[in-house]
């Protein structure tokens, strides 16, 4: 029997932990076949909506929230920043990231949506 996948923790969380995050679900192979593994959505949408959960994650979290490298958070953040999409601001030793939610997504299909309107549907 396959296994359910378990809520997805609030942001709001005890200390600098992350919420634990639930297993991607995977389809079983169909007729014998391996199914290849692929997400809706993007590392940087990933990246994104947890930065719009907890804006003040340490890039060590989000890489293991989103499944990649802190060197590809790292370069994902860089681009979102020179897109105009996110801001990075100082506080002592950490950082605090605030997303420019009016701006519309970045594709033709999707830009009549803003990035508050992809946090929403995510996020709740």
């Amino acid at each position: 029997m396959p296994s359910r996948p378990r809520p997805i923790a609030s942001a709001a969380t005890s200390g600098n932990h992350p919420a634990p995050l639930p297993q991607p679900v995977r389809p079983a192979a169909v007729g014998g076949a391996a199914v290849v593994e692929w997400t809706f959505l993007t590392n940087h949408a990933h990246v994104l909506l947890c930065l719009a959960g907890d804006p003040e994650l340490r890039v060590r979290d989000l890489a293991l929230r989103v499944g990649i490298t802190e060197r590809a958070v790292q370069k994902i953040i860089a681009e979102l920043e020179a897109g105009a999409v996110l801001a990075r601001e100082r506080e002592g030793r950490r950082n605090r990231y605030t997303i420019h939610g009016h701006l519309p997504l970045r594709h033709p299909v999707e830009a009549h949506r803003s990035l508050n309107d992809l946090v929403r549907a995510i996020l709740g």
